[in-house]
């Protein structure tokens, strides 16, 4: 049921995108298996995308990991703060990559209580926005550019369902700098409800 390098190798990143939701998001460190299921995505393409920290093939030491072969981790700081996880997809040197936004907690309920120093998971958008992600997965910049193929970050298709027409399709989050790009319908969402277990 993981994913296998030939789906991440899909050149449409934008198509791939929306197929991660519903797909479920897991990790295993030291022994302990977390895992939610992928509800909000954003795609980032490396062609007129100036949203793309690799827009037009531009290489730098912290996108380097966004050239590898689709199926690996590239996950970055924000703000000096938050490691932010995205998928990297295409082939290698192409550049495309999915950031994960939001999952609907699934399994490691209590790991990711205690990541997050909190009580209930079911809090309000406690597993929305990329930073919380990270944290309730333990991901951290120490997984840049590992292989989702191996057995510390990978997804899975278990056969979660939902109504297609509830998906929201919009522009991306955060992203004013990149002008008219910002614009893009990039970002894909379904609401934790709409998700059949």
């Amino acid at each position: 049921m993981k994913l296998d390098r030939t789906f991440y190798l899909n050149e449409n990143v934008v198509q791939l995108a929306k197929t991660f939701i519903g797909k479920l998001l897991v990790t295993n460190f030291n022994g302990f298996i977390t895992s939610g299921i992928i509800t909000e995505t954003e795609a980032y393409s490396n062609i007129n995308d100036k949203a793309c920290h690799a827009n037009n093939h531009k290489k730098t030491n912290r996108n380097a990991n966004m050239f590898l072969n689709g199926g690996h981790a590239y996950v970055y700081l924000c703000y000096g703060i938050h490691p932010l996880f995205n998928i990297v997809t295409n082939k290698e040197n192409i550049p495309d990559a999915i950031l994960i936004r939001a999952i609907k907690p699934y399994m490691g309920i209590e790991k990711m209580k205690e990541r997050k120093n909190i009580t209930n998971i079911e809090k309000k958008n406690i597993a929305e926005g990329p930073g919380n992600i990270t944290k309730l997965l333990g991901i951290t910049c120490n997984h840049n550019g590992i292989d989702l193929l191996k057995e510390q970050i990978w997804v899975e298709d278990i056969g979660f369902e939902y109504d297609k027409s509830k998906l929201s399709i919009g522009p991306r989050i955060g992203v004013d700098y990149a002008g008219e790009d910002a614009l893009l319908p990039y970002r894909f969402k379904i609401e934790n409800k709409e998700i059949n277990l």
